[in-house]
């Protein structure tokens, strides 16, 4: 099956998001005009960079492949500063490219170095993950994380240009693509109930990288989250959207030290939301139970324990989506018609809590 090509961007910058199975040979074509090529990726993930390099090598490109470590522990300032400096040894220049290759948390810290050497040079991501091709590679936001917080520092840095390629997913362990699918299922509540109606059609198909609708559920996700950027590149109105979930679900990654899966995260904050929703009045409790229901339909969490409460109250105080003093929780009015809650009440946080606290996610969420 050919490749398809999803537009992100406005009149001031726009690039494509290749999808499909085998497209490696589109590559160049993304790097486009350069010497020198930084190929950033994980150091668990040799035999997906291995093909990227020679790809690059192949088109007369001088290859330099930088290893990190694998998931949020690469996404940090120390690792940054190294690669830095791998990029002034190797001489980098404004005309040459970042390539980063791999989940979300190595495109992130990929887009950020290419953002901040010499005040910004080319990125292109090769997404290798569920989560990464759906989410992390596509929209321009990069960053690393402090021990305040996730993603606390970053820059708003458009790639070249994104390569998803379907091959690398069924090499993916299954609590990482089940985790990608929060991602999914969000775009289907917050825009494209089309989505929803594909998982509940096939949730074990939908549980793997081989089901009747994976191609066409990654390909929604994607125009989903390309609709919302084009309009809004720096996050300064809708693309806001795009946080259901987060806000709690950034909490409970924090509390676990950042060895939770960001998509189980997720999948506990966006029923967190929906229970917000439902105790402000906006939705009923049939749209809650149908949040339930699609994520553990393919095996995502939605309860997290009570006794953590305090310290996600906490967190979430300092969450980058707050105003000041003012916590803004994205929810929906209905289906595919989100909104935001600004400053909820104490009692409602708690009581919106209380209904997903329980016993401790499941095991693979770490």
């Amino acid at each position: 099956m050919s490749a398809t090509r999803i537009r992100v961007g406005d009149a001031a910058g726009r690039y494509d998001v290749v999808v499909g199975s085998g497209v490696l040979a589109e590559l160049p074509s993304l790097v486009g005009d350069a010497s020198r090529v930084a190929v950033i990726h994980p150091r668990g993930l040799d035999a997906v960079a291995r093909p990227v390099a020679r790809a690059l090598e192949s088109a007369g490109y001088t290859v330099h492949p930088m290893a990190v470590p694998d998931g949020e522990a690469a996404k940090n300032s120390a690792v940054a500063v190294d690669l830095w400096s791998r990029l002034g040894a190797h001489g980098f220049t404004r005309s040459d490219t970042v390539v980063g290759v791999g989940g979300g948390a190595a495109t992130d810290l990929a887009g950020f170095v290419a953002a901040t050497w010499l005040r910004g040079v080319r990125a292109v991501l090769v997404p290798t993950t569920l989560l990464g091709m759906v989410d992390a590679a596509v929209g321009g936001k990069t960053g690393i994380n402090t021990p305040e917080g996730k993603n606390l520092v970053g820059a708003f840095h458009p790639p070249a240009g994104v390569l998803c390629d379907l091959a690398t997913l069924p090499t993916l362990p299954r609590a990482d693509y089940i985790g990608g699918l929060a991602e999914i299922i969000k775009a289907g509540l917050i825009a494209d109930p089309a989505i929803c109606d594909l998982v509940e059609d096939d949730p074990e198909g939908a549980a793997l990288p081989e089901g009747r609708h994976t191609r066409e559920l990654i390909e929604r996700a994607i125009r989903v989250k390309a609709d919302v950027v084009s309009g809004d590149l720096r996050e300064s109105g809708r693309r806001e959207i795009l946080n259901y979930g987060h806000t709690l679900g950034h909490a409970v990654e924090r509390a676990e030290n950042y060895t939770f899966r960001h998509g189980y995260a997720v999948s506990i904050g966006m029923v967190f939301a929906a229970e917000l929703a439902r105790l402000d009045g906006r939705i009923d409790a049939g749209l809650v139970a149908r949040h339930r229901s699609l994520l553990t339909s393919v095996g995502l969490p939605v309860a997290y324990g009570a006794a953590a409460w305090p310290q996600l109250r906490e967190a979430m105080s300092v969450d980058k989506k707050a105003r000041g003093s003012t916590l803004r929780f994205v929810v929906l009015d209905g289906l595919a018609e989100p909104s935001i809650l600004a400053g909820p009440a104490p009692g409602l946080l708690d009581a919106a809590y209380a209904a997903v606290a329980g016993d401790a996610p499941v095991p693979g969420s770490h």
